[in-house]
């Protein structure tokens, strides 16, 4: 069996930046163990899936998977989904129906594309056994039930610091650590660490942004904001709340298209 295949880089305007991904569109439905097997073959922070949605509820399905483990929200890899998606069919917008994460949508924009995730809500809250493992202490800690966590510091040079123990981290659960602060050249910077969930520093973080939107908004009293995420690879965002949802904008970069050769 021959599948297509696409290697994408998310959130950049250039290779070798922003997050990888892979993007695999499917006639149906391969089953699980194998599309966690193909994730692992792979060996991304995430493989997307998607099939076209026979329900008429949205343009396709779409399914995340780690080298681990099946994930209930992916924003980098729904970009690159977007972007290989309207780049072969020629289309403007395209929508996905999702497990747990609801309806999403990318459409093309001036600045490439704008990707729609539901808005992750927080609230003020407290974790000293992760504030010991992040090796510095953050001014305020908000969570939500669905285990991300924001950890707001005061400075970029704080965030860009951090060099927390992973291992422990690791051991407290699937949890995102967003740790964020304003930046220098753009409103927002951060870096998210989730070794609970396979992946010690993820490069750029959709999900994570989908937090950070409604979270900063609030802070900066406006819609909208920039952001880059200080990873290794570093990516650039804008993030804008409407209502519900957190349109997070950005580009991407095809690096490899191919062929997956599967045997079954």
């Amino acid at each position: 069996m021959k599948l297509p295949y696409w290697h994408v880089d998310a959130f950049a305007d250039r290779p070798f930046a922003g997050n990888q991904a892979a993007v695999m569109p499917l006639d149906e439905w391969l089953p699980d163990d194998v599309l966690q097997a193909i994730g692992e073959e792979n060996n991304f922070a995430e493989t997307a899936f998607v099939v076209r949605d026979e329900s008429g509820a949205a343009d396709w399905e779409l399914r995340w998977f780690t080298p681990a483990c099946e994930i209930r929200l992916c924003g980098h890899a729904t970009l690159a989904s977007g972007h290989v998606l309207l780049g072969r069919d020629g289309n403007e917008r395209v929508t996905f129906r999702t497990r747990k994460a609801g309806l999403l949508e990318v459409r093309r924009s001036e600045a490439g594309y704008e990707l729609a995730l539901p808005a992750i809500p927080t609230e003020r809250s407290d974790w000293p056994e992760a504030v010991e493992l992040l090796g510095a202490r953050p001014r305020e800690i908000w969570r939500s039930p669905d285990r991300y966590g924001i950890y707001l510091f005061g400075s970029e040079d704080e965030v860009r610091a951090l060099a927390p123990d992973l291992r422990g981290l690791g051991a407290l659960g699937d949890d995102q650590f967003i740790c964020t602060a304003p930046g220098r050249d753009v409103d927002v910077v951060s870096r998210v660490f989730v070794p609970g969930g396979g992946v010690d520093e993820d490069s750029v973080t959709g999900s994570a942004h989908a937090a950070l939107t409604p979270f900063w908004a609030a802070r900066l009293g406006r819609e909208s904001f920039t952001a880059h995420q200080a990873s290794r690879r570093g990516g650039d965002l804008t993030c804008r709340i409407d209502e519900s949802r957190a349109w997070l904008g950005g580009r991407c970069v095809t690096v490899v298209e191919g062929t997956f050769h599967l045997k079954r």
